[in-house]
């Protein structure tokens, strides 16, 4: 399971989606899918709008706007890997059988045996979940055997490297102790059902190309946690 930040899609601009960005995470994906790899994957919706922003807006409904950000980031990065000729599948969890598939476990697993490339758009479809959470349930869900988490940041430093420049960056981590130092890796429920499902995460930067293949040849290049 891939989970992609959706400040990843903005690029430089910070905002919105560059399409050369998208371009590119598309072809890391495409070597994946040509060593055989079966993906799926998770999109924040950060580079157009996030819940917390929504002022004195009613929670859930700013959740809501959310969850449809993710479907427009969903249908650029289809549009992008079919543009290099991979199969790809848009399922939401939100339904909108105009532009995009329904989820449904089975059959998104049924696309992934078949080397199709799934995005689960609309986070889980409920307000109060984060993406990140989203992207644990999913993998849990079809079974994955790691999360790829490609973040800004190149792996989890005990605190923010963009602040303080003693930040310390962590090789491995165990679940309990991102849990219990409050670490910024995925947010807390979704580190707790990765921990219950043995599911390990892999987080590094998304901003050096080559990254995603390297992540999955195992090579030392952010934080594992497991």
């Amino acid at each position: 399971m891939l989970k992609l930040s959706g400040e990843a899609l903005a690029g430089t601009n910070g905002y919105g989606i560059d399409f050369e960005v998208a371009l590119r995470i598309s072809r890391e994906i495409k070597e994946l899918v040509d060593m055989g790899v079966e993906v799926g994957a998770v999109i924040g919706a950060g580079n157009i709008w996030r819940g917390r922003q929504g002022g004195g807006m009613d929670r859930t409904t700013a959740d809501y706007m959310g969850m449809l950000a993710t479907c427009i980031n969903a249908l650029a990065l289809q549009n992008s890997l079919e543009d290099i000729g991979v199969e790809t599948r848009v399922q939401s969890a939100i339904e909108m059988r105009e532009i995009c598939e329904p989820y449904i476990r089975r059959r998104a697993m049924r696309h992934l045996e078949k080397g199709r490339v799934v995005i689960f758009a609309a986070g889980s479809g409920n307000p109060y979940f984060s993406t990140d959470t989203a992207a644990a349930l999913r993998a849990a869900e079809i079974e994955a055997e790691a999360i790829l988490f490609a973040k800004k940041v190149d792996g989890v430093y005990d605190k923010d490297p963009n602040l303080y420049a003693d930040a310390v960056k962590y090789n491995t981590l165990t679940y309990q102790q991102v849990l219990e130092q409050g670490l910024k890796a995925m947010d807390s429920p979704a580190m707790a059902l990765c921990k219950d499902n043995n599911i390990p995460i892999i987080v590094f930067s998304l901003d050096e190309p080559g990254n995603i293949k390297r992540a999955i040849a195992g090579e030392n290049i952010g934080t594992i946690i497991s």
